[in-house]
């Protein structure tokens, strides 16, 4: 297929012309790590990461964040030393601060952070400060340890499943241990802080933040107000003799099965408009199980959403997954959404059950279940009633589902609760896993269906105030931009990776069509300067999904990254035939071995070459041939272009490479 290209190759790449922020790489004695845009990144000790993260947070009222902007950006760095000064500004609506940042990094690997600030208005604000990321991989069951103010000593193990509350509080040195007989801490001046696990909405990090949440919120901060704020990481104990070498990239298929691949669905548009006969045949080529189709039954319009998605589901043979949102009226709701049903006769795969008032709150109460129940049940006796949240996995951890009335919990993921950059969503994928994993932990084997995944957030449960209409010219809140680049298809298979590996009973994706889902419109985007999508053509992540569904109902093989932040992916095995999908992770390009294939293998890449044509015309992308290669003793090494995806077919089928199988 000829590669043609009109949009700029980065908005294919992540859906915006603007370049990223720059990435310089920085040592401090054995440590390695990254600074970016004010913020230090991946602070590690060889192959193991010690901090995720280290920045400063502006949050609003309503808990949004005020991005920066820097100036006056210095930078000193050596071989084993470095020292940072910049100025940070963060003005959005009447919130004006400004901060001087000193970073700076010493042989020893001490690191010190150092924020001085102060408000240039009086604004309301849920934070200000300092804020430090601890990678769960590595933290989670690890020993730590916690100086109080006070002066007391704390002890005690990081969570392995997510804490459903804060589990560290009035810090003001956290140390954790990294390996037997050496300790990282970090050691807080300024504020009192504590720590929460962040997987609650799915950030791959435990977060120490201040100020304690037990306090009242939102703050006034009348003009003038100084902030200051420091965080030092000092190592503790004997360093291990080869800390700096780091692993080759790599990435190991397995052997033996885990489970077998969810069905997968799509929601319903949020445009209300029509699907197009060719959008109706390019969904069919992706196999969805069930098309979600919400309905607030309280409000005008539910009736004819109703028929529109059960038409759809029908054309696509697929069944509904409808979310019930009700309100204290419910048995007069339900009584209304019955006589509507036995007119329009939709095929219904399950029932989400919602309540309004609840929204933000926890689990669907015991009484609304009932009622469902009591009302819809014998109209498909086979369809399962569910409970869950209708905002983030935390509701469910905080709130439990009734579970001798509930055939299986549901919760939402949506990554952008607290960082919308483009490491900092990417790196949410891996803690998808944790959910559902934690999930489990309470359920008592009820199935767990995740219910939708979205790139935003569809409203935002924790607001204290009214949220601002977009201004002219701007996205509304639930649309990203990178829904429609390679960006969009690379955490999408990420996305797959790990809740297929994890072994939910269902999947729901985006929306079929429109800024929303896995295609454009025929008439294209409502603002093609800000959402640069083609006209009738379909997202990257659209082909992630047509060769996830040509493997529908296949066994999910377990594969292993070296480098979870860089490349991953996932292996599903069908009839003999073995397909893996590889996504590049990153903004750079990255070389990686494969390991586990066949001795012949056909690739496809889908990268910033090839995506213009592969949006345009689908089909034809999709039919052509991939190209054959020789693996050598079932290793294939690949280059994959930023945020580029590949597909590994075993071209013969049968064994794979024998030296090259780990156990995972």
């Amino acid at each position: 297929m000829v590669a043609t290209s009109q949009l700029p190759t980065n908005v294919i790449r992540y859906g915006r012309d603007e370049p990223l922020p720059e990435r310089v790489p920085l040592r401090a004695g054995p440590l390695s790590l990254v600074f970016e845009q004010g913020d230090l990144r991946y602070v590690r000790l060889g192959d193991r990461e010690l901090l995720r993260r280290v920045y400063v947070a502006i949050r609003d009222r309503n808990w949004g964040t005020v991005p920066p902007r820097l100036s006056d950006l210095r930078i000193d760095r050596g071989e084993a030393q470095f020292e940072i000064s910049f100025t940070s500004e963060h003005i959005e609506g009447d919130i004006d601060f400004v901060w001087r940042g000193t970073i700076s990094g010493d042989e020893k690997g001490t690191i010190v952070y150092v924020m001085d600030g102060e408000a240039r208005s009086t604004f309301l604000r849920n934070r200000i400060g300092i804020c430090v990321l601890h990678p769960p991989k590595e933290c989670a069951g690890a020993r730590f340890r916690v100086l109080k103010p006070d002066g007391t000593l704390e002890e005690g193990v990081l969570p392995e499943h997510i804490s459903p509350h804060q589990p560290v509080l009035d810090i003001h040195a956290l140390l954790h241990e990294v390996l037997p007989g050496l300790w990282a801490e970090v050691r807080f001046e300024g504020d009192v802080f504590e720590m929460e696990d962040q997987r609650n909405w799915t950030d791959d990090s435990f977060k120490t933040y201040s100020t304690p949440l037990r306090l009242p919120y939102p703050v006034e901060v009348p003009k003038g107000t100084k902030v200051f704020q420091s965080a030092t990481l000092t190592l503790l104990g004997q360093l291990p003799a080869q800390a700096g070498e780091v692993s080759p990239l790599a990435f190991t298929v397995g052997d033996q099965p885990a489970g077998t691949l969810p069905p997968i669905g799509l929601g319903s548009a949020s445009h209300g408009q029509p699907l197009s006969a060719r959008e109706i045949e390019r969904l069919r080529a992706l196999r969805l199980a069930h098309l979600r189709v919400d309905l607030p039954l309280a409000e005008a319009g539910w009736a004819e959403a109703l028929r529109r998605a059960t038409r759809e589901a029908a054309a696509l043979g697929a069944a509904l997954e409808v979310a019930l949102l009700l309100t204290d009226n419910a048995e007069a709701e339900l009584r209304a959404l019955r006589a509507e049903l036995e007119a329009a006769k939709p095929r219904v795969a399950r029932w989400l059950v919602l309540h309004l008032a609840e929204h933000g709150k926890g689990s669907t109460s015991r009484r609304w279940l009932e009622l469902a129940r009591a009302a819809l049940g014998s109209y498909d006796p086979s369809a399962p009633f569910g409970s869950g949240p209708n905002s983030n996995f935390t509701e469910l951890n905080r709130v439990r589902p009734p579970l001798d009335v509930a055939d299986f919990v549901f919760y939402p993921i949506n990554p952008q609760v607290h960082a919308v950059d483009n490491a900092s969503v990417m790196e949410t994928v891996q803690a998808q896993r944790y959910t559902v994993e934690s999930a489990r932990a309470f359920v008592d084997g009820t199935p767990i269906v995740v219910t939708p995944v979205t790139l935003k957030q569809r409203f935002n449960p924790v607001a204290t105030g009214p949220e601002p209409e977009p201004g002219p010219g701007e996205l509304p809140p639930q649309v990203d931009p990178r829904q429609m680049a390679l960006f969009g298809a690379a955490w999408t298979l990420g996305s797959l990776k790990y809740l297929a590996e994890s072994g939910v009973a269902s999947v729901t994706y985006y929306e079929t069509s429109g800024w929303r889902g896995v295609m454009e419109t025929e008439a294209g985007s409502p603002l093609p300067e800000r959402f640069r999508s083609l006209p009738g053509a379909v997202f990257p992540l659209y082909h992630v999904f047509a060769d996830v569904g040509d493997f529908a109902g296949a066994e999910v093989i377990p594969s292993l990254s070296t480098d979870r932040l860089a490349v991953d992916g996932l292996a599903l095995r069908s009839n003999g035939a073995t397909r893996v999908l590889l996504a590049n992770l990153s903004p750079d390009t990255q070389r990686v071995h494969v390991r586990g294939l066949g001795p012949r293998v056909a690739v496809r890449l889908l990268d910033e070459m090839n995506a213009e044509a592969a949006m345009r015309t689908p089909e034809v992308f999709r039919a052509a041939s991939s190209a054959a290669r020789n693996t050598s003793g079932g290793e294939l090494e690949l280059e994959l272009l930023p945020y580029a995806v590949a597909r590994i077919d075993d071209v013969e089928g049968g064994e794979r490479g024998e030296s090259n199988r780990e156990p995972l």
